[in-house]
């Protein structure tokens, strides 16, 4: 039987309680951890005194190459979000990875004058 096989099958579904993934730990160490935050690697090596499950190897390979929503990280793994929040609390005590909150909406929101730019070059063409 395969490492993965262990985890999950096919017809039940997981094999494993998710409060045992987070090691019956059900709060995130950190509080920065919004659905929307994005999650990247840092790049450090893990330390001496890193106790990582298959799980945090698993969230790390996840977000390897590109920074990825927490929400978004939690339907690759197949996990609660509570449980990846569990685990990224873990990776971020050992700065393994970054996580930035989320944009806030009048951040990303366009003012007026841009709107009515747009408008009057959409209707220029």
């Amino acid at each position: 039987m395969s490492h993965e096989q262990e985890w999950v099958d096919d017809e039940a579904g997981p094999v494993v309680r998710p409060y045992a993934v987070a090691r019956g730990r059900t709060k995130s160490t950190s509080t920065a951890l919004d659905l929307l935050a994005t999650v990247a690697l840092t790049g450090q090596p893990a330390p001496v005194q890193a106790d990582l499950g298959s799980q945090h190897r698993r969230l790390l390979t996840c977000v390897a190459g590109h920074a990825r929503p927490i929400a978004e990280v939690a339907s690759e793994l197949n996990l609660p979000v509570q449980v990846v929040r569990v685990l990224l609390g873990d990776l971020l005590g050992y700065g393994l990875v970054t996580v930035r909150p989320p944009r806030s909406k009048e951040a990303s929101s366009p003012t007026e004058s841009l709107l009515r730019e747009v408008i009057n070059g959409l209707r220029a063409l």
